[in-house]
């Protein structure tokens, strides 16, 4: 399929994110993985138990345009969801979710149409329509934001 330098910089990003992620966070120790920057932040490991839930977000996000004309997506508690105990299982499971998860949006990615990449998504927190587009480009993005929350963690505890 044709798409712009732009769309295949989302698709390339999607698709070295699991990598790059599970060797910074995948062989801590629980000790490492239970940090926080400070008192009232996400620790590692729920930083890494988030990423997966948000991109498993992000692909209902990205799919429902393409099935179904102009979708309202459901919101969802980040916070709330992050307060659970399957936020305190090994991080393993959800770095397992993001790797199968990432090679399913490249591969749709992949294959869209120009067309595809303008189908609208209506999003009721922003309160405005996305396209197909915004939403990887949000996501392409989302995982080295985190990266970037975790390297702060990292250089508060010297590690």
């Amino acid at each position: 399929m044709t798409r712009t330098a732009v769309q295949q910089e989302y698709i390339d990003k999607l698709r070295e994110f699991p990598a790059i992620f599970e060797a910074l966070v995948g062989n801590l120790p629980d000790a490492k993985l239970d940090c926080k920057e400070r008192e009232g932040e996400w620790t590692v490991r729920q930083i890494v138990h988030h990423v997966a839930d948000s991109h498993m977000n992000a692909w209902s996000r990205m799919k429902l345009p393409l099935t179904e004309p102009h979708p309202t997506i459901k919101p969802y508690d980040q916070e709330k969801w992050a307060e659970h105990p399957d936020y305190t299982l090994p991080v393993a499971i959800s770095l397992l979710i993001i790797t199968g998860l990432h090679q399913r949006m490249v591969a749709l990615l992949e294959s869209l149409s120009p067309d595809d990449w303008k189908k609208l998504l209506y999003h009721p927190e922003a309160g405005r329509d996305m396209t197909v587009e915004e939403v990887a480009n949000t996501y392409a993005n989302h995982g080295y934001e985190h990266i970037g929350q975790i390297n702060k963690i990292r250089a508060v505890h010297g590690w």
